[in-house]
């Protein structure tokens, strides 16, 4: 029976189809013909948490006390642990009672910071292509969204000057992400420098999204916008322990920054949410007080799948500047292709699976990600698979 008097709100209805859940449908149904996908669409780490998280989420799981509610703010062990981790990696010094907040992941609480402090028609910046949710949280609160097209010619870093002075002294907040998902790009310290010094200015709430903190490669150290003088006042920042520590289904993120930005999140979630479950809090904690070793393992690991794609896509005819962080590939489209119409083709030809550019926005057209989720094995795989197919980038 179909209720045809029942409509779902408006902010639902201008929400185009979240393209991850298309490709779900479209998985499965493959899946279901028997299909041996090789899936590289999807952020989501292969293997398991490290054993020492997953052995001190069994042993929170025996303590009764786990079990009731958790603080709405966040175990004080878990929000110590998150400050310790950010003077130890970025010198950045944060109260835990106040600078520092537990989060259902990363996704959630970019989601809900939307809500808490976009009004309906506010001027929003957001780079495209971006993160979904850096546009779609947005979306959902009613703003009016500026997307600040980003090109393949400046490496992909925000260039301030794209953006109209009328439009900055409108805009109330500006979202960015570097490391970035999806294109795997960079920023220097000097762009951190003149986002603070244009937020400033303009009087515009930065927040950042540092997910990829640690998946970097080649000496290279990605900064925190908190290093910045002055950005603690102006900003947060996101970070999430899904990839470095494979807990993407853990659910546990942070965001930290200034206090009163933190607070108002902290009451839309306590009308929303309990947080998260204690015993996880404990398990997140024991991952961020892991040795730098197993990052370095993890950063290994992600580098040498870096660059065996990189190789077998340059005997396919693309030739990709290898990226200096994250887990990702972001390589144009076949020539004549859109995005869309490219990833499905790549996988009903070969079973392999790319999530289609323009799922990150409409800068994000002409392009595919790889997410670098599967061993060597699978990975050269895919390569024979294309290259079987006579999918070449010319």
């Amino acid at each position: 029976m179909t209720l045809d008097w029942i409509s779902p709100a408006e902010r639902l209805q201008s929400l185009p189809q979240y393209v991850f859940a298309r490709l779900d449908e479209l998985k499965a149904n493959a899946r279901s013909q028997g299909v041996d996908l090789i899936d590289l669409g999807m952020g989501n780490p292969d293997g398991a948490a490290p054993a020492p998280v997953i052995a001190a989420a069994k042993a929170a799981l025996d303590e009764a006390t786990n079990h009731g509610y958790p603080p709405f703010e966040g175990t004080a062990n878990f929000r110590s642990a998150i400050s310790k981790w950010y003077f130890r990696r970025y010198g950045v010094t944060l109260d835990p009672s106040s600078e520092a907040l537990p989060l259902l992941g990363s996704k959630e609480g970019l989601g809900h910071l939307a809500l808490a402090y976009i009004n309906p028609g506010d001027t929003v910046l957001v780079p495209s292509p971006a993160y979904p949710v850096h546009f779609r949280g947005p979306a959902i609160a009613g703003a009016k969204i500026h997307n600040i097209i980003l090109k393949a010619e400046n490496d992909w870093e925000i260039d301030l000057n794209d953006i109209p002075p009328a439009v900055a002294r409108e805009a109330k907040i500006l979202f960015f992400n570097y490391p970035s998902n999806p294109t795997g790009a960079t920023a220097s310290r000097t762009f951190f420098e003149d986002v603070v010094a244009f937020a400033r200015e303009y009087q515009i709430l930065l927040v950042h999204d540092l997910c990829y903190a640690e998946l970097a490669f080649d000496g290279y150290k990605p900064t925190s916008l908190l290093e910045i003088p002055g950005a603690k006042e102006i900003g947060v920042e996101f970070h999430t322990l899904s990839k470095t520590y494979n807990m993407a289904g853990w659910r546990v993120g942070f965001v930290v920054g200034n206090s009163q930005i933190i607070q108002g999140l902290r009451t839309l979630k306590t009308n929303l949410d309990y947080g998260i479950f204690a015993a996880l809090q404990t398990a997140a904690q024991t991952a961020l007080e892991l040795p730098d070793e197993y990052v370095t393992q993890v950063q290994n690991r992600y580098r040498e799948r870096r660059d065996f794609m990189i190789q077998g896509l340059a005997k396919l005819g693309w030739k990709i500047k290898p990226p200096k962080a994250t887990m990702y590939l972001w390589i144009p489209c076949a020539v004549g292709w859109n995005s869309t119409d490219f990833a499905l083709m790549v996988m009903q030809r070969t079973g392999v699976v790319f999530t289609p550019g323009n799922a990150f926005g409409i800068g994000g057209e002409g392009y595919v990600r790889i997410s670098l989720i599967a061993d060597l094995d699978r990975l050269g795989e895919a390569i024979q698979r294309l290259s079987d197919a006579g999918i070449r980038y010319e």
